[in-house]
């Protein structure tokens, strides 16, 4: 990632931040839409906290774009995790296309092809280092 994204991304985030649990809403709504093989990962009275997790580990994502040696250890224990979750690699496309819908409906006009390449870079940052770090957990 460039500094210009990180710069971006930690902008429009405060933005998304500031629309609270509805972005988490939003795109768990929009993943269960597009990939409804995820939808028996959740439980209807989970779904409350797993909003909070999804908000708390973006935002150490997007804070963790400073200093990827620390932010890198921490995606991997998620992949690890993932994985008992019942976790696919398929699903991290949808998960990556519902994140990148949401964050265009949260921010509105402030979305433009900057905003959306910088995003696009930090999912694929994240999930590629949680795929990997999942694939070595189930070799």
């Amino acid at each position: 990632m460039t500094p210009s994204q990180i710069e971006i991304v930690n902008k429009t985030w405060r933005q998304v931040l500031a629309l609270g649990d509805e972005v988490a809403k939003l795109f768990y709504d929009r993943l269960f839409e597009i990939d409804p093989a995820v939808r028996p990962l959740f439980t209807a009275d989970n779904m409350p906290e797993q909003r909070k997790k999804l908000m708390l580990m973006l935002g150490a994502a997007v804070a963790g774009l400073e200093d990827l040696h620390a932010l890198v250890p921490v995606l991997q224990d998620l992949g690890r995790r993932h994985v008992g979750y019942g976790v696919t690699e398929d699903h991290y496309d949808s998960v990556g296309a519902a994140l990148l819908w949401t964050l265009e409906r949260g921010l509105g006009e402030a979305w433009n092809e900057d905003v959306s390449e910088a995003w696009a870079a930090v999912y694929a940052l994240v999930a590629e280092v949680m795929i990997d770090a999942a694939r070595d957990a189930a070799a």
